[in-house]
């Protein structure tokens, strides 16, 4: 049973709840590699019009931005631990929706799954918040950045799943959505072994910490805000149309999975230092390392479209997010007080999930409708990157630029 008020000896207790997070990450992170390399190829099977081919993904990321504040509230309410088992209920509810979709041949029942299945990646994009919870002011980055670095077993869990599961049945890919539900069956049990406390209620007359408009006109939490959501979202648009770019291009499935392995590793196998390098040169600099990663990634996809050319890329893209995305969550974590997390983190997460549901929607029409080819819809898809790398990394240089009070 979760406690309300802290213990004493917050080491001990941050190092188990790191243990745990990571383990999370690993085994019921493995879900989303697997449904991010076969979601926008059942999609193309299933979809009326190509030009919907990644909808799959995008009602993912929908369901993961339309339920993000809620489950926050919820966890400020009742603790981490509710929160995460919702979020495995809705992972194994999408797998299982998803699967009927495929078997009765249903776009509209396989897009209904995919909403679902948001519910679990809005539980996990907590799992982070969650490592910083009872973690001392120094841990803190190492936390966030371990726990993270637990994606480095889903990178390779994940894509290897889809291999085995991809054509094990009568229907493609029916199988590896049957494989989504027994995860999340399995790793809800290490949830039994979370100890994280309730935030304290507030003494009467004590302050609650500023309102949400308040921390708003933060300029740390908004510069924050936008670096979390540009990193995941341009994640999001390339990594989304790559499975249809190698596919299209003449390579097989297995390749795909290959990249987005590959990828995947890429993201999180940074994590192992990346807290760090925070530690010691700031988050302001690394998440501007990472804008400048994911800038060269989407040169190197922009050159070519040979098989090497989609694993650099896709290889940069996932260190470019890394110093991005935690970098910024680091950031947004230093900016707010322990009271004020469940406001905060809501909005958060809203408005990074707001901006990854725009980017795969947008990435299926860049892909497969804003050119003649195959080749003409993947460099549509990486010059699209631009605008809002200039955004996220001009916003950054006002904020280290800005004349402190």
């Amino acid at each position: 049973m979760e406690v309300t008020a802290p213990l004493p000896d917050y080491s001990h207790r941050a190092r188990r709840n790191v243990v745990v997070l990571i383990l999370a990450q690993a085994i019921l992170g493995a879900q989303m590699p697997m449904i991010f390399t076969v979601g926008g190829l059942a999609g193309q099977m299933l979809s009326p019009n190509p030009c919907w081919a990644t909808l799959p993904i995008s009602m993912i990321v929908l369901g993961s931005m339309l339920t993000a504040t809620p489950l926050s509230s919820l966890m400020g309410r009742f603790g981490r631990r509710a929160g995460f088992w919702i979020g495995t209920s809705g992972g194994a509810a999408g797998g299982a929706v998803g699967a009927l979709g495929l078997w009765y041949g249903s776009f509209p029942l396989f897009l209904l799954g995919s909403l679902l299945t948001g519910i679990y990646m809005s539980a996990q994009g907590f799992y982070r918040f969650a490592a910083a919870d009872t973690a001392t002011e120094a841990f803190r980055p190492k936390a966030i950045s371990w726990v993270m670095a637990g994606g480095l077993a889903s990178a390779i869990i994940g894509p290897q799943l889809v291999k085995v599961t991809a054509e094990a049945m009568p229907v493609a890919f029916l199988g590896t959505y049957l494989g989504v539900i027994v995860i999340n069956f399995v790793g809800a049990g290490l949830f039994l072994f979370l100890d994280i406390p309730r935030p304290p209620r507030p003494a009467e007359g004590s302050s609650s910490g500023r309102s949400r408009a308040e921390m708003l006109r933060d300029p740390t939490i908004v510069v924050a805000m936008i670096c979390a959501m540009v990193s995941y979202a341009l994640m999001n648009l390339v990594m989304t149309s790559t499975p249809l770019a190698v596919v299209g291009c003449g390579f097989d499935k297995g390749d795909a999975a290959d990249i987005v392995s590959a990828h995947v590793l890429a993201m999180f196998i940074p994590s192992f230092f990346t807290g760090h390098l925070i530690a010691r040169f700031g988050a302001p600099k690394i998440v501007g390392i990472g804008l400048v990663i994911l800038a060269g990634a989407g040169a190197v996809a922009l050159s070519g479209v040979a098989l090497e050319q989609f694993f650099v890329a896709l290889i940069l893209l996932g260190v470019g997010w890394n110093f991005g995305f935690i970098g910024a969550t680091t950031l947004l974590s230093s900016a707010h007080a322990p009271e004020e997390r469940g406001r905060i983190q809501g909005i958060n997460d809203l408005v990074v999930f707001g901006g990854v549901t725009m980017a795969s929607l947008a990435s299926g029409g860049l892909m497969n409708c804003s050119g003649t080819s195959v080749v003409a819809g993947w460099q549509a898809v990486n010059i699209a990157m631009l605008p809002f790398l200039v955004l996220a990394g001009g916003s950054l240089i006002w904020l280290v630029l800005r004349p402190r009070d």
